[in-house]
C-alpha cells in the first residue's frame, strides 16, 4: 500500500503539535497540500507563523495556536474546540521536551521531571485518550504519538525524559488495543536523535542522527500503511531486542558510558 492508497481517513483536517520547529514543522511542511487544513500548535507564535505561511505557498490552509502543553487543561479545552469547529482527521502530537541532567548533577532536576512529564506524556496521553473517543464515535481518524527510542532504556542522564516517553508508549499501545476495532488507527514512533535542538542533547554518533524531512516522510508512510509501530533509524530497532539479553552488570555499565561529560 502506498500514501495515496490511504482508506482508513482521508486527509483534511490535520493537527500537528510542536510545528514551529524540529520534526513537528518537517511534518507540517510535508503535509501540506492543496485541501489540506493543518491546525498548527506550539509555544512560539513567530515561528509557527513563518512554517504556517509555507505551508500556506504549498497550497494547504494553516491556522496556528500559541499554547504550551504544561498546561494540560487548556490543550484540552483547545483540542475540544479544534475538534468541534471541524473533525480532525489525523492528530500528529508531536510536541516533546528533551532534557538531560545540568552538570554538577546525578540526575534531572525535580522541576524538570515535572515539566518533562507534563509536556511529554501527560498532555499528549490526555490528547490521545480525548481524540480517540471522539474519533471512535465517528468510526475513522488516525493518531500519531511521537514517543522516542529513549523509552526502551533506562538512562541514568535522562531519567525524566525516558521515563515519560517510556509511559507515552504504553499509552499509544493500550489506546491502540481499544480503539483498533471502531476503525481509529494509533502509531507509535521512536525515533533515535535526528537534527534539532532536543535531538542534539542525547549523545550519539552521526552516522545514527537524521534529519527531520526524512523522519517526517517515514512517519507519513508508516501512518499510510496503518503500522503501529515505527522505530527508526534501524539500528535501534535491533538493539531493543539485544538489550535484554546483556546482563545486568553489563548494561548498567554501558547506560553509565554513554552519559555526556
Amino acid at each position: 500500500m502506498t500514501d495515496s492508497d490511504k482508506a482508513a481517513t482521508p486527509l483534511g483536517r490535520i493537527l500537528i503539535t510542536g510545528a514551529s520547529a524540529g520534526l513537528g514543522a518537517a511534518l507540517a511542511r510535508h503535509y501540506a497540500a492543496p485541501g489540506r487544513a493543518l491546525l498548527l500548535w506550539a509555544r512560539d507564535p513567530t515561528r509557527l507563523e513563518t512554517v504556517a505561511a509555507e505551508c500556506r505557498r504549498a497550497g494547504a490552509t494553516a491556522q496556528i495556536r500559541s499554547l504550551d502543553l504544561a498546561d494540560s487543561e487548556a490543550a484540552l479545552r483547545a483540542l475540544v474546540a479544534e475538534d468541534e469547529a471541524g473533525d480532525i482527521d489525523l492528530a500528529i502530537l508531536a510536541a516533546g521536551l528533551g532534557d538531560v541532567r545540568t552538570a554538577g548533577r546525578r540526575v534531572e532536576a525535580a522541576a524538570a521531571v515535572v515539566r518533562l512529564g507534563l509536556v511529554n506524556f501527560v498532555t499528549p496521553g490526555a490528547m490521545a485518550a480525548e481524540l480517540a473517543e471522539r474519533m471512535a464515535a465517528r468510526g475513522r481518524g488516525d493518531i500519531v504519538l511521537i514517543g522516542s527510542a529513549a523509552a526502551a532504556y533506562s538512562l541514568p542522564f535522562a531519567a525524566g525524559y525516558a521515563g515519560s516517553k517510556a509511559g507515552l508508549a504504553r499509552l499509544a499501545d493500550a489506546l491502540r488495543v481499544a480503539v483498533a476495532p471502531r476503525g481509529v488507527r494509533v502509531l507509535l514512533v521512536e525515533p533515535g536523535p535526528f537534527d534539532s535542538p532536543g535531538g542534539r542533547l542525547v549523545p550519539a554518533p552521526g552516522w545514527l542522527t537524521r534529519r527531520p524531512a526524512w523522519v517526517a516522510s517515514q512517519i507519513a508512510r508508516a501512518d499510510a500503511r496503518g503500522r503501529v509501530r515505527l522505530t527508526l533509524p534501524w539500528p535501534f530497532a535491533l538493539l531493543r531486542w539485544i538489550d535484554p539479553l546483556l546482563p545486568r552488570w553489563a548494561r548498567d555499565r554501558l547506560l553509565r558510558a554513554l552519559a555526556p561529560d
